[in-house]
């Protein structure tokens, strides 16, 4: 279960690899139980990673993908309405 203090950190965590990648992210929240993040990436860096530990493309852990079209303002309220923990 995440805390606010988790979810800080997170954030945090989570500016410092966007930067590594040369990436921006957008919008950042959480729940107890996931965390919601919007991220603007360059066409240059693959949304998908490969698990070769696990043999497969995702991990049940997480889901990434990617949005064309959809008004960033849209994507921006369903994360902002999540219900992130004090």
């Amino acid at each position: 279960m995440f805390t606010g203090a988790h979810l800080e950190r997170m954030e945090q965590i989570t500016r410092d690899l966007c930067a590594d990648f040369e990436c921006e992210p957008a919008e950042f929240t959480g729940e107890a139980s996931n965390v919601h993040l919007l991220v603007n990436f360059p066409p240059k860096v693959a949304l998908s990673r490969h698990y070769y530990r696990a043999n497969e493309l995702w991990s049940g852990s997480y889901f990434a993908g990617s949005v064309d079209g959809a008004p960033i303002s849209v994507l921006r309220q369903y994360i902002e309405q999540q219900n992130r923990p004090v």
